[in-house]
């Protein structure tokens, strides 16, 4: 899969947030979700193998797993659930062409859109310790760390 690269970015970066296209997965998406992110989440654990996350994703709230597109191409991804109590937040990716251009942020606008639109009060979301950048991020459009231990169970 051929990515964009910084050489073919337009001076005004902001032509790009603009005619971000953001919609719900569809099957075709899937080569170029799986190249994006092998590209934004390297060395991730096995049991977050692309290909994987799709099969087990797709058949549940697709509406809540979207793409964004620019010149028909998949530059950024979210995955969002929604268990009928809280939200959560998984997978928000921008192919690193792309970012500081207001696309993390518009697909996390539009999967709290979609959130709220089915009830949700509260979204919570996990990154990665260390991961400052990021955590940065989340911090600039309205996150905070909460005090708790996170706890989790492989089956």
């Amino acid at each position: 899969m051929r990515f964009f690269t910084s050489s073919l970015l337009s001076e005004n970066i902001m032509d790009y947030s603009d005619t971000l296209s953001v919609r719900k997965f569809y099957v075709r998406d899937r080569r170029q979700v799986i190249a994006l992110w092998d590209i934004v989440f390297p060395g991730d654990p096995p049991w977050n193998e692309p290909a994987r996350i799709i099969e087990r994703k797709t058949p549940r709230q697709r509406d809540l797993f979207l793409v964004g597109l620019t010149d028909e191409k998949v530059i950024a991804t979210v995955l969002a659930g929604y268990d009928g109590f809280r939200g959560w937040i998984y997978h928000l990716a921008v192919h690193p062409d792309f970012r500081r251009m207001g696309i993390g942020r518009r697909m996390m606008a539009e999967a709290e859109s979609r959130l709220t639109a089915l009830g949700c009060v509260k979204v919570n979301l996990q990154v990665r310790a260390g991961n400052s950048k990021v955590i940065r991020f989340y911090e600039k459009i309205g996150y905070k760390t909460e005090d708790h231990t996170s706890m989790g169970k492989r089956f």
